[in-house]
């Protein structure tokens, strides 16, 4: 996945967190991030990477944002892969 489909990805995942309202109150304490850092992280791919982190601890997040975008599964970890600090390590 290119680096820009991952970007919008990320996106539509920082907009469902934003849109839930029990949620969002555990990111913003989880990072530390304020309503002014999620404006701002919009446009940061590092911070964008961080919101998919955050949705992908728990498989019932990931769920519901990806059936809620109507996206495959999979999609929020190859986005995350795509994105600042997400290749997966190689043990070679």
């Amino acid at each position: 996945m290119q680096q820009d489909r991952a970007e919008e990805i990320a996106l539509i995942a920082l907009g469902w967190l934003a849109a839930n309202e029990d949620l969002l109150p555990v990111f913003m304490g989880a990072s530390g991030a304020g309503p002014d850092d999620l404006r701002r992280g919009a446009g940061d791919p590092a911070f964008l990477g961080s919101v998919l982190d955050f949705i992908l601890m728990d498989d019932a997040w990931v769920i519901a944002c990806c059936e809620a975008a109507g996206m495959a599964y999979e999609t929020l970890m190859q986005a995350r892969q795509a994105l600042p600090g997400g290749a997966l390590p190689t043990w070679t």
